[in-house]
């Protein structure tokens, strides 16, 4: 997903909670499973990071906490008093099941007309991607997605078009 793509995702997204859990999946690079599981506890409001606990592999990494996802955040909070999971399941003492994140994120990027082929987990992608674009080093790009192996987070490396295209060839500078 572009980083146009991405934000008309976010437009369209007009519930409060589905704008949240999107935006947190997006934002910190999160898994849907991590989305889902957050935790109030997990946001560090001063540090600006989000703690994800027991990720893939069940290890902890720390993320980014974006401002805009902040902001988001409190107004969802202050609507919403949810007790300790971000994301309630129908049942409160539960988190959100994996599949109502899937649904909201193809319901919603339907109504932004996104006519890729792509799943909640594309914005996980497309978050390593736009780092990766604006020249962020791959190895933090790592550390975020909490990728054990730097072979893993190469697989965004293929992705960049718009670095590509910036590139000049030595023919054109000669």
């Amino acid at each position: 997903l572009s980083q146009n793509e991405v934000a008309r995702i976010l437009e369209r997204a007009t519930n409060l909670k589905h704008k949240l859990l999107l935006t947190l999946t997006y934002s910190p690079g999160l898994r849907v499973s991590e989305s889902t599981r957050l935790r109030i506890a997990d946001l560090d409001f001063h540090r600006k990071i989000v703690n994800v606990r027991q990720g893939k592999g069940r290890k902890d990494r720390i993320t980014l906490f974006s401002e805009k996802a902040q902001s988001l955040t409190l107004d969802f909070l202050a609507r919403y008093r949810p007790e300790t999971w971000l994301f309630e399941g129908n049942n409160p003492s539960q988190p959100m099941h994996i599949r109502t994140a899937e649904k909201i994120f193809t319901n919603i990027a339907a109504k932004a007309r996104i006519t890729k082929a792509v799943s909640i987990h594309g914005l996980r992608h497309a978050f390593a991607t736009h780092l990766l674009e604006r020249g962020i080093d791959l190895r933090y790009i790592q550390q975020l997605l909490g990728h054990a192996s730097s072979r893993t987070t190469q697989v965004y490396t293929h992705v960049s078009t718009s670095k590509i295209s910036s590139i000049q060839s030595p023919l054109d500078a000669a």
